[in-house]
């Protein structure tokens, strides 16, 4: 009987072989015992650790980099549990802040498995953080040897260059660094990202293919497939897989419809 595995659509083996200490370097534990933020309506059921257990053994990965959701703001009570309950050996976390947060809180969350703070920043629909907010929280966490890591549309990137090159700490980009199509390469933010790799502290995340696709599922996420070859070539050794389970972006995927390329064949 084929298995069903939440927040994925199909039942079939990845098309590849994961290797030995694979890593999903991006996704996200979602719970309704833990506070909510924002619109209720943001929340993804069927999004706990023991559904996430089953969705490793489908693709085959064996540590994890859990990633603090929207739907649960500040309260990053859910990604500590999750990187319990995976266990401190296999799994780390990144952590929403603000600049009240205090050093014991941080020493707290680093004891937790916390390594980096996310930026959401790509739309300020329920944002928890603002621009203001990255240099004074970058600062205080490199102390610690934390990442920042950005979720920000490439114009954002463009224009918080000066920003960006002033950070202490390494700098992850989410999602193919949200190149915009059909000329993605050619965006100044492809340059930006570029230019902060070649000086060793910076990251892409090849995850969340559908976020800017235009081909979509059915398309195979073609013209997003293509960003992610192009970081690729730039630099392998700079570039991390992150599934982005359970899609919180992409509720016709949860539905049943043809899932998401970084799902389910990469």
């Amino acid at each position: 009987m084929d298995i069903v595995y939440p927040n994925s659509s199909g039942t079939r083996k990845p098309i590849g072989t994961a290797p030995e200490g694979a890593c999903d370097a991006h996704m996200h534990v979602c719970d309704r015992r833990f506070a909510l933020f924002g619109s209720p309506a943001a929340m993804v059921d069927k999004a706990t650790v023991d559904d996430y257990r089953l969705q490793q053994q489908r693709i085959g990965t064996q540590r994890t980099v859990v990633v603090q959701p929207r739907v649960h703001g500040t309260d990053n009570g859910v990604t500590l549990d999750a990187i319990r309950a995976l266990g401190p050996a296999h799994a780390r976390g990144v952590a929403v802040l603000r600049p009240d947060v205090t050093d014991a809180e941080l020493e707290r969350l680093h004891a937790g498995g916390i390594r980096g703070i996310r930026f959401t920043l790509y739309t300020p629909t329920n944002a928890a953080t603002d621009f203001s907010m990255v240099e004074p929280l970058a600062q205080r966490v490199h102390a610690l040897g934390w990442h920042v890591q950005l979720h920000w549309n490439a114009d954002q990137i463009a224009a918080h260059a000066d920003l960006l090159a002033r950070l202490p700490c390494t700098i992850v980009f989410d999602h193919l660094a949200r190149l915009p199509l059909p000329d993605a390469l050619s965006h100044p933010a492809f340059g930006v990202v570029n230019r902060l790799r070649d000086k060793g502290r910076t990251w892409v995340k090849l995850s969340g293919a559908y976020l800017d696709s235009r081909t979509g599922a059915e398309g195979g996420y073609a013209d997003t497939i293509g960003i992610a070859q192009a970081w690729v070539r730039q630099a392998p050794e700079r570039v991390v897989w992150g599934s982005d389970w359970p899609h919180p972006t992409e509720p016709v995927a949860r539905k049943g419809s043809p899932t998401t390329r970084c799902c389910s064949t990469c």
